[in-house]
């Protein structure tokens, strides 16, 4: 049995006439770039959120970097992040010209440590914090918050994962990337709510950010051919991805309860092996981008796992301190300890709204076989000596 850990083919499957109806509008219309169906995505996506502004760009780096400019972060400013997640988050970061800082990760979510972004805050002048929904849990923005606001720092949500997740903030339940000064948002394909290609938004409750931000994403053009800011770039959301997106996220809480089905799932057959499974802050609603276990000698489980016709993923086998781009940045010596265990150990395992139950009960069976399998091959060494 083949269970890939991904497959889009069967979400274009379900989507095929709505999605060609979408294209074919769009082609029709002519306008390709801007226009009424972005409009229409960015209201629509604001509705969803609960927030005042969503302004669609190029794709979800542009959308952290263009957040960072827009609040008027840059040479001289230390921003606090974390060292496992995607690289962009960094990459943003270091093009906005100011100073990474990371915090280490909570090892049951994989997002930040907030006593750990506390002592942080001690040791450097924060100007910024860039909390990471990673894999799709909330992070612990109830006691991020009031800890950056009492330091004067700004919070960007890089919400690239996060699509449709909660978060209870003093009883309020609120979506993320809707909550702190911007979120920032990826439609890259494979996302729980993806485009046909890349696209991105920032999302914003401050009139002046989200002006700022229009600006910016467009030469600082106000009006045609009125450039009033000589720092902006090209990075709109063009209208076919915007059509598309607009199709999808009717399905987005459908899709996000069957991840959270599948999750529970893997959750109850899984729950006697001895691998470490993620767990759900209370007061959050994750939404699964990722399936992301923990075990020890993970690349050969893998490769057990691939054998049985299961695709998993790493994510991430290098945590960011470590990457050799970064050695510039002179961020090796220091140890995330937490941060540097989850890269060694974590497996994505498939994870999509169309898994069935018995693709889950064969990834189940195939990982409680390669398991036993290791252990007694351990044995077997062990007796030997």
């Amino acid at each position: 049995m083949q269970v890939p850990l991904l497959d889009l083919a069967a979400q274009y499957h379900e989507l095929r006439r709505e999605l060609d109806e979408a294209v074919a509008r769009v082609i029709a219309s002519s306008a390709f770039i801007s226009g009424v169906e972005v409009q229409a995505f960015e209201q629509e996506f604001a509705a969803y959120l609960q927030a005042r502004h969503v302004i669609g760009v190029a794709n979800g780096t542009d959308a952290l970097e263009l957040a960072l400019q827009a609040l008027g972060i840059g040479p001289g400013d230390a921003v606090l992040t974390v060292p496992f997640t995607f690289f962009a988050t960094l990459e943003a970061i270091v093009r906005a010209g100011a100073t990474p800082v990371f915090a280490d990760i909570h090892p049951d979510d994989f997002t930040i440590d907030v006593g750990r972004a506390a002592e942080a805050f001690e040791r450097h002048r924060i100007k910024a914090v860039l909390p990471v929904h990673l894999f799709g849990y909330p992070a612990d923005l109830d006691r991020l918050l009031p800890l950056a606001e009492r330091h004067g720092a700004v919070v960007i949500e890089d919400a690239a994962q996060a699509h449709g997740a909660w978060c209870t903030l003093a009883g309020t339940r609120r979506r993320a990337g809707a909550i702190a000064d911007v979120g920032c948002f990826s439609f890259y394909p494979t996302k729980n709510l993806g485009a046909m290609g890349d696209a991105g938004a920032v999302v914003t409750n401050r009139d002046d950010i989200a002006a700022r931000v229009r600006l910016l994403a467009n030469h600082g053009d106000a009006g045609k051919y009125q450039h009033v800011i000589a720092t902006g770039r090209n990075s709109r959301l063009d209208a076919l991805q915007a059509a598309v997106l607009r199709v999808k996220l009717r399905r987005l809480d459908a899709w996000n309860a069957a991840r959270r089905a599948a999750a529970a799932h893997y959750q109850r057959l899984l729950a006697e092996l001895p691998i470490r499974l993620p767990r759900e802050r209370a007061g959050t609603e994750a939404v699964y981008h990722q399936y992301a276990i923990r075990v020890a000698d993970r690349d050969g489980v893998r490769g057990a796992l691939a054998a049985r016709g299961i695709g998993t993923a790493l994510h991430y086998p290098l945590p960011i301190h470590q990457q050799p781009g970064c050695r510039q940045l002179g961020l090796a010596h220091v140890g995330f300890p937490v941060a540097e265990q989850a890269a060694a150990e974590v497996l994505s395992l498939p994870m999509f709204p169309h898994l069935t139950d018995a693709g889950i009960a064969h990834v189940a069976g195939s990982l409680r076989e390669a398991l036993s399998q290791r252990s007694d091959r351990g044995d077997q060494m062990r007796g030997r000596r």
